[in-house]
């Protein structure tokens, strides 16, 4: 009997660690396309969605991925979302590479689709820091995903905060730090993101920034969510 239990519980297991997985791949997938998309359809059409455009729909398609896959496998829909989540204990190490792979190949999948419908266009959407300026970039992407990390552990992990409202934080979050920022350093925030265009675009230029930055960004977002923030909530739930 118990032997018929365990092997009836291993394909519903199965089943849910690749839902997870597919649905970080198909997130990402969507992410790009629209995204960088909007990057390439706007050279194409001349100006036609403008900058601030191209910053409401990375913003719009990142909110619509959270209230949609948010319940399925968290939505990180970025590497170092997934990394950053893990250093701070909300996210189990044993699903990191599945998680950012997915990530990864679903972003890829993304800019081959738009390589074959729109061509090579905008380079492809990549991310490139302006005049060559890795160093500037280097700062202000930690900066940018510092902001966004600690948006999604103080809107969307706390258990404090009103999750209903997370995607909208986090939607927003990301568009107006493609707004302000976008022209400067293509406001990456994702490896992810700058990882698909560089690889079918072949366009390496300075890409390790968009790597260690939003890395580092992000660990960094935890350490002081972690040391200012979730030691106060806990200590009150104690004193409670």
């Amino acid at each position: 009997m118990a032997t018929t239990i365990e092997r009836s519980k291993l394909p519903k297991l199965s089943i849910n660690y690749w839902q997870k997985a597919l649905a970080e791949a198909i997130g990402t997938f969507i992410l790009i396309f629209a995204g960088t998309g909007a990057v390439m359809v706007n050279k194409i059409s001349q100006g036609a969605i403008t900058h601030l455009g191209i910053s409401f729909v990375f913003g719009a398609v990142v909110a619509a991925l959270i209230y949609s896959l948010g319940h399925i496998s968290g939505a990180h829909l970025n590497p170092a979302v997934t990394l950053a989540l893990w250093r701070g204990g909300f996210f189990p190490k044993k699903q990191i590479l599945p998680y950012i792979l997915s990530q990864l190949l679903g972003a890829t999948v993304g800019s081959l689709l738009l390589l074959l419908s729109l061509g090579k266009v905008a380079n492809m959407g990549a991310t490139l820091p302006l005049n060559d300026n890795w160093l500037q970039s280097l700062i202000l992407e930690f900066v940018l995903t510092f902001i966004l990390m600690f948006v999604i552990l103080c809107a969307a992990v706390d258990k404090k905060a009103n999750s209903s409202f997370a995607g909208l934080a986090i939607g927003l979050t990301v568009a107006l730090e493609a707004a302000f920022m976008g022209p400067i350093t293509g406001a990456s925030m994702n490896p992810a993101r700058s990882f698909a265009p560089a690889l079918v675009g072949g366009i390496w230029q300075h890409h390790w920034v968009y790597w260690i930055a939003p890395i580092l960004g992000a660990q960094f977002a935890v350490i002081v969510y972690k040391c200012f923030f979730h030691a106060e909530t806990q200590s009150r739930r104690e004193e409670v």
